[in-house]
């Protein structure tokens, strides 16, 4: 039971790997990515539970809580400066 949750967790994360691979403006691009590293902190935290590994799931947590935010701040700036191009 727990391979088939595990397997279609991955084929979610399948869905924004195809969507950055498809759209090039960089906003939906990054969203993208994000949504990735959420689904894959949120697959560590399922695996920590099923081996009873508490360590992974503090990394995973940490990811969840820290690592979205720069890259989302990340996008935001890119998206600025790419509007100030367009007045230049």
């Amino acid at each position: 039971m727990n391979i088939l949750i595990l397997i279609a967790m991955l084929q979610a994360l399948l869905i924004p790997i195809y969507e950055a691979w498809k759209d090039e403006n960089i906003w939906q691009t990054m969203l993208a990515f994000a949504s990735i590293s959420t689904k894959t902190a949120i697959i560590a935290l399922f695996v920590s539970v099923v081996r009873d590994d508490w360590m992974i799931g503090v990394v995973a947590v940490i990811i969840l809580s820290v690592g979205n935010a720069g890259l989302m701040l990340l996008a935001h700036i890119l998206k600025r400066l790419r509007e100030n191009d367009k007045y230049t």
